[in-house]
């Protein structure tokens, strides 16, 4: 039997498909307090026992030249640049107010650049940024650390990309969704092949250690037979990881899908079809399904460190480093220090406010309870290491798991005879077929997803 059969069960993919978490956190940002207090973060970030613990650190860009119908993300559509300049003052200014309250002895062993788009920024900005940056924490010299941006290959050239190695980027991750310029038309996205083989040769050329690519399968228009074209380019140009994305159609969120027309969305049989295509293509060609839609070759970091048990997930997707504090700058983004998650403003005024004013963007965020932590702990294994081995949580927590959750095990029961997971005296294993639904699996240990809307999340599948 092939891995994409293992993997791939329509029978129960239909049966478990719900909304749910991607479980970037947990709790998850549905759960952060209006009334949260910032001195809960400070006492984190001055924890004597938090200098033992690398940093990593997120810049949000929130402008984009066009707007992608699709995007769900946190964005300001604008053609005039000159609306960065103030924002990157405040992004340094609150590089050097996040810095007072940290140990910034601290090796930055994880930078990340979002968006938004990223490269919206001028060189010269983008050198700004990184030397205000470097000047206040400790980055890391000779790629010992991991340092990626998200490229926009509409907005970079070969010149863009030997720039931001110089400035230590030793990871790209470029967005594509689909080659077949109809499907681009529809999402108004209009990228020609060229542009992304150029960025991508530029990446080698300049010794980029890693390229990850992002597809999105669901888009108007799409079907089995385009879908695989853009596939088979895709595993040609032979990226480092390949993350495809099932399209979430929330129009009642975000207003801007509501330009494409939904009767020209896949049906769910045709969502199902571009799905096993995707397993098939990817798995048959080398790469391994690492989770959540992410493969990745088996020489890459994201597979080594699963193999390995070291996997994590962060507000960025799937991580190599488990053990850092995240310190996020700029609008909506989101910090996770110690026990502490916090999010700054999401809109530009009230983020330039706060900034201007010499205070932190705080504006929501929750302190962790112990219940909290190791039920973190627990979505963390199931999501990124497949398994929950019960001795290490026990020793950790000083519980019994089997007895502490008796009830979320007795729930997994019909899991089990499905054959999605393995129960034992010792651990909790997720088989092939439950991979694809991990996040149901993770959703029996949310204390909080029954109270949460559901229609908040996307699907899982």
């Amino acid at each position: 039997m092939s891995d994409a059969d293992l993997l791939f069960r329509p029978d129960l993919l239909a049966k478990y498909g719900a909304n749910g978490p991607r479980y970037t956190s947990y709790p998850t940002a549905l759960q952060f307090r209006d009334d949260f207090d910032p001195a809960d973060y400070r006492r984190a970030a001055a924890d004597p026992g938090a200098s033992e613990t690398d940093l990593s650190l997120y810049f949000h860009i929130p402008f984009c030249d066009t707007v992608c119908f699709y995007c769900g993300c946190n964005k300001v559509i604008t053609r005039n640049r000159g609306r960065a300049k103030p924002y990157l003052a405040q992004m340094i200014r609150e590089v050097e107010l996040q810095a007072a309250l940290f140990d910034t002895k601290r090796p930055v062993s994880q930078l990340h650049w979002g968006g938004g788009t990223p490269t919206f920024l001028s060189l010269d900005e983008m050198s700004t940024l990184m030397a205000a940056t470097r000047e206040h924490f400790a980055l890391q010299p000779d790629d010992a650390g991991e340092y990626s941006i998200e490229i926009d290959p509409r907005e970079a050239t070969a010149h863009t990309i030997a720039h931001l190695r110089s400035l230590g980027f030793n990871r790209l991750s470029l967005g594509v969704q689909d080659f077949d310029p109809v499907v681009q038309k529809a999402v108004n996205r209009i990228q020609p092949l060229e542009l992304t083989v150029d960025v991508m040769n530029a990446a080698r050329t300049n010794g980029f250690e890693s390229i990850s690519v992002d597809l999105i399968y669901g888009l108007p228009y799409q079907n089995v037979k385009t879908f695989s074209r853009t596939l088979e380019t895709m595993l040609l140009l032979a990226p480092d990881r390949i993350s495809v994305f099932g399209y979430a159609h929330m129009p009642h969120l975000f207003k801007m899908q509501r330009q494409m027309d939904e009767a020209t969305l896949p049906t769910p049989a045709e969502r199902m079809a571009l799905l096993r295509l995707v397993i098939e293509q990817l798995t048959e060609a080398g790469y391994v399904y690492i989770g959540m839609d992410h493969f990745a070759l088996p020489t890459d970091e994201l597979a080594r460190a699963q193999a390995q048990r070291t996997l994590h997930r962060n507000f960025q997707g799937y991580s190599t480093r488990a053990d850092c504090d995240l310190i996020g700058f700029g609008a909506s983004a989101i910090g996770k220090v110690g026990d502490v998650y916090a999010q700054n403003a999401k809109d530009l005024i009230g983020y330039g406010a706060a900034i201007g004013a010499g205070k932190l963007a705080t504006t929501k965020g929750v302190r962790l309870t112990a219940d909290d932590r190791l039920r973190r702990d627990i979505i963390t294994e199931l999501m990124c290491n497949l398994e929950l081995r019960y001795d290490e949580l026990e020793a950790a927590y000083g519980i019994r798991l089997p007895a502490t959750f008796a009830a979320e095990l007795d729930r997994l029961r019909e899991f089990e005879r499905d054959g999605l997971v393995a129960r034992s005296a010792d651990r909790l294993e997720v088989l092939p077929a439950g991979r694809m639904l991990v996040r149901n699996i993770a959703m029996v240990f949310d204390r909080y997803f029954g109270a949460q809307q559901p229609e908040r999340f996307s699907r899982t599948i």
